[in-house]
């Protein structure tokens, strides 16, 4: 109990008995001596108190940072513990899981339904030290955030924000209005006239459901704890990045799919270059970035593009130099805000010569370009049917997501991007 309290309580009980001692019209000798130890002490207790609470609120301080993270932190301790093979073996001969696997299994049940077995998120990070044979497993401890799930996919790497919703429709005010200042044109004047301050909600919705299978033979059942642990975990992670990566920018908006950034009615600028891959296409958009305020420069920008761009700009050299293309680009964007993905972007189509699309974002007051929403757990379903002749084991992993795009103008689409010199 801290000092401030014990005291406080002690104080309350001098008042107490002080208000007993008072009542009384004509107490004795005893009594009042009683009176004045009670005023002395109280007197002294005031001081303590002070001296108690200064004392403590300093240690309040030094604490904060702790106590304010502590359910994080315990909470990432825990997800660092959780095991994938418990659930596997729970689903294929009903196995009772236990220790911090169980918690977290109970709690995800508490906050939503679920068929089979729910799955965190952040139970799908790739540990360190786990190996296929042997070896003693070293998890490591991942910050409870989705993004650190699926760090190198492009949609984060772009600067998406993944958003795990527990349930229902989840929608973000977005500024888009133009709020403008005008100065008083005489002394009697009035500024210039009210301007609407305008937000537009951005929603996220639990209507599109992505599905992988797996199988897992008997034998791999039959393996060491890790060998299961990591083929679980690093398939589930693979598949589910993937395809999740391919929706956030070329969902096709229906057939189940979400609405990518490509395809969705967002009003995002769309400029078509038309001509082969250059420095200059990328600068005149990060400068129509800088115009409308959107980034403070090229360093704020990041750049989605196809390998084959980049295969032609490194090969091709400014006149009378051994400079390419590509060494100006990235000495204006950082080599580490440009993102080379074959999935994310479609493959090169039309010419010759063949030309694909590019992306640009930026992040603005902390705003990210994109959202990407996730909605609870993953719900992994156990198949006793499939491989029953066999003994292996098929599960199937559901995930609900979304997809929207914060402002238009955090983003530009350009278009006919050619990865050769026409007539090539």
């Amino acid at each position: 109990m801290l000092e401030s309290v014990k005291i406080q309580r002690r104080q309350s009980e001098i008042r107490q008995s002080l208000a007993e001692l008072v009542g009384k019209e004509k107490p004795s000798d005893d009594e009042t001596r009683k009176m004045g130890e009670f005023d002395v002490e109280y007197r002294s207790n005031e001081t303590r108190y002070r001296a108690a609470l200064i004392s403590e609120d300093t240690e309040r301080r030094d604490a904060k940072g702790e106590l304010e993270t502590r359910s994080d932190k315990d909470y990432a301790d825990l997800i660092g513990k959780f095991e994938m093979r418990q659930i596997a073996l729970a689903l294929d001969e009903g196995r009772q899981l236990d220790g911090p696997t169980a918690e977290i299994v109970q709690e995800l049940r508490s906050h939503g339904g679920y068929r089979g077995m729910p799955i965190p998120w952040q139970a799908l990070e790739k540990r360190a030290g786990e190996t296929i044979a042997s070896g003693v497993p070293d998890p490591k401890v991942t910050a409870p955030i989705i993004d650190r799930i699926f760090a190198d996919s492009a949609a984060v790497r772009m600067g998406a924000s993944m958003i795990n919703i527990d349930h229902g429709l989840l929608e973000y005010p977005v500024t888009t209005s133009a709020v403008a200042a005008a100065w008083q044109t005489s002394e009697t004047g009035s500024v210039g006239g009210p301007t609407a301050y305008a937000t537009t909600d951005k929603p996220l919705a639990p209507n599109n459901t992505l599905g992988i299978t797996m199988k897992v033979t008997r034998k791999a059942l039959k393996q060491t704890g890790d060998a299961l642990e990591q083929a679980v975990r690093r398939d589930m992670n693979g598949a589910m990045a993937v395809a999740m990566d391919k929706a956030v920018f070329l969902g096709a908006g229906a057939s189940g799919e979400p609405a990518g950034v490509f395809v969705g009615s967002y009003g995002i600028t769309s400029t078509a270059v038309n001509a082969a891959a250059s420095w200059a296409a990328f600068r005149a958009a990060v400068t129509r970035f800088i115009v409308a305020n959107a980034a403070a420069g090229p360093g704020s920008v990041n750049l989605l593009i196809r390998p084959e761009i980049y295969d032609f700009m490194d090969d091709t050299l400014i006149d009378m130099t051994a400079v390419s293309e590509w060494d100006r680009l990235t000495k204006n964007i950082p080599l580490s805000n440009v993102v080379m993905s074959s999935n994310a972007l479609a493959a090169p189509t039309g010419g010759p010569p063949t030309a694909s699309k590019a992306l640009l974002t930026t992040t603005v007051g902390g705003v990210p370009p994109i959202f990407v929403g996730t909605w609870g757990a993953i719900d992994l379903i156990r198949d006793p049917y499939s491989d029953a002749a066999s003994g292996g084991l098929r599960l199937t992993a559901l995930a609900t997501m979304d997809v929207t795009v914060s402002r238009p103008a955090q983003l530009e689409i350009l278009t006919g991007v050619a990865n050769a010199e026409a007539g090539s």
